[in-house]
């Protein structure tokens, strides 16, 4: 007899189970469930559409139902809601939305794969016309029509994470005076403060207003929104976006009594499956492990979908099983002419997840500084002090950064420490890369923190203790006059040794320069004079997110 399985929901997780079942066992009866109009769709690129840089909306539509169905076997129903699983007959209960109609569809295996919806909320004036999310193709085609209608001028988007600041990008790119309200105090919420700060300080340069540390109170407005109030002002609008994070969906799952996890999300094992037999999750409904603390976590990306849809359907088609032992969250976002990329821990929930850390902060080049278009990356690498493993990353910068985060991301896969890292063979030419890639030259900074050649201290640190400590800038005298640290005396490099004689050799010292390399060299010159208390700032002035004077 033919083994039925149903597959609740589509775009990335569902599809990619349902479609890879069919692969594994085309002898099965494999369907797809979901009350979208749209079955695959590209998620992550609706902010693009709002912008007009993707042009047709025809262009979101991965796969139609009915070319999906063609493709791959998998009988597909659009606008049909799953209400109810009966577990122990299995079968799930489905409302066809367009008629009304009630129907049963009986299963061997059930795929759970219902995604996630929009976090609003509960304030006054959510309803109101001109209020949106984004997260469905109509939701973006809804703003976008208003957009090309000429009925937006000011729009306020709620929430600095990647959708947030996207959204923001593409209106700003529409001539659209855009505001930014986040309630944390800056934007990019899974970075480290000094990394965000850099983000958020180029897109005010870009000309978006950002305002970090505000709380929506209420969108004002008598049918279409005109004002969003914050704890801390009003700001006008014409259009506002909701991004405030997402929610699994988990519902269904709870009401048969699926276990759900600490995350908020379905519990599955390595294999997908749930705490009952036959019954699978995948996608931003389920949780996921991970790789680094072996903890539950909750990554709803798209790229993380498409391995958990593949991994069920192997599991289900085969006795022999296949698993998803951990995943890093590593993730990549542009805005404007910015890249900011993450994988791993950083440094903040490493310490939260017990481990003793030690950081480095390190500008360098994505190609050869002689190289036409060579542009600037801040490398953010964070490892255990104790073991030396690499644990997680951050760059940002105009430059490539995603290759140097995936590599980055590769080498914890597989473990690597720092030394590992700092002596890994990549690819060099002019064009591609520095000779000592950025990548390699944040680990030998590491590395020589771990062994104690050069002590450094972070901008967040030095921000703290400006009062405490001596600060001598080795820059030329043009550079320090365009702006320093405050407080920072200026003894150029080259007349460290001479005017050494000038300072307060038992004070706590700092030494800032351009990026590092200068404040290095100056660092063991007065190292060899006979300065104890030496520390450089780690990324130098390039990286220093705070006020200058």
């Amino acid at each position: 007899m033919e083994e039925k399985i149903l597959v609740i929901g589509g775009v990335a997780a569902g599809t990619k189970a349902a479609a890879k079942l069919k692969r594994e066992n085309p002898k099965a009866v494999v369907g797809i469930v979901t009350k979208d109009e749209d079955i695959s769709y590209a998620g992550c690129g609706l902010p693009y559409y709002i912008g007009g840089v993707i042009e047709e909306k025809s262009e979101l539509v991965v796969k139609t139902p009915e070319d999906f169905q063609a493709i791959t076997g998998v009988e597909v129903l659009t606008k049909h809601e799953a209400v109810k699983i009966n577990k122990e007959e299995q079968y799930v209960e489905v409302k066809d939305l367009t008629t009304g109609e009630m129907k049963n569809f009986q299963y061997d295996k059930l795929v759970i794969a219902t995604g996630a919806s929009p976090f609003v909320p509960p304030i006054e004036g959510k309803e109101l016309k001109g209020v949106f999310s984004v997260r469905t193709v109509s939701d973006a085609i809804k703003i976008r029509e208003m957009v090309d209608k000429g009925e937006v001028k000011k729009a306020v988007i709620v929430g600095g994470g990647f959708i947030g600041l996207e959204v923001a990008e593409n209106l700003h790119e529409r001539n659209i005076e855009v505001s930014l309200v986040e309630l944390i105090d800056h934007i990019l919420p899974p970075f480290d403060e000094e990394i965000a700060l850099y983000a958020q300080n180029y897109m005010k340069e870009q000309g978006v207003n950002i305002y970090t540390g505000e709380k929506v109170l209420s969108l004002v407005g008598d049918e279409k929104v005109t004002k969003v109030v914050t704890d801390k002002r009003e700001i006008e609008a014409d259009l506002v976006i909701m991004s405030v994070g997402v929610r699994p969906n988990t519902q269904l799952a709870k009401e048969i009594g699926i276990e759900i996890g600490v995350t908020g999300a379905i519990k599955v094992n390595e294999h997908m499956e749930t705490n009952i037999k036959g019954i699978y999750a995948v996608g931003d409904c389920a949780e996921n492990i991970n790789l680094i603390t072996g903890k539950p976590a909750w990554y709803p990306m798209g790229s993380t979908a498409n391995k958990m849809g593949r991994i069920a359907a192997i599991n289900m088609a085969n006795e022999e099983k296949d698993g998803l032992k951990g995943v890093l969250g590593t993730t990549v976002v542009k805005l404007f002419k910015l890249n900011a990329g993450k994988t791993g821990l950083s440094e903040r929930d490493a310490k939260k997840a017990g481990f003793e850390v030690e950081t480095a902060l390190v500008p360098a080049n994505d190609k050869a500084h002689y190289y036409p278009g060579y542009r600037e990356i801040i490398t953010k690498l964070i490892v255990d002090k104790n073991t030396h493993k690499v644990l997680g990353a951050q760059v940002i910068g105009e430059g490539v950064i995603d290759k140097p985060i995936d590599i980055i991301a590769t080498a914890i896969t597989f473990g690597a420490k720092v030394e590992d890292l700092q002596k890994i063979d990549l690819a060099y030419a002019p064009p591609f890369s520095m000779a000592m890639s950025s990548t390699i030259v944040a680990a030998s900074v590491l590395t020589n923190k771990l062994t104690n050649r050069v002590k450094g201290i972070g901008p967040i640190e030095l921000k703290n203790r400006l009062n405490e400590l001596q600060i001598v800038d080795v820059r030329d005298e043009a550079s320090f006059m365009i702006g320093t640290i405050p407080g920072a005396i200026n003894i150029p490099s080259g007349q460290i040794t001479m005017k050494a004689n000038e300072l307060d050799k038992d004070k706590e010292t700092v030494l800032v320069c351009k990026v590092g390399k200068n404040a290095y060299l100056s660092y063991l010159k007065l190292k060899e004079l006979g300065f104890k208390d030496l520390k450089i700032l780690e990324g130098g002035m390039n990286a220093y997110p705070f006020e200058r004077e």
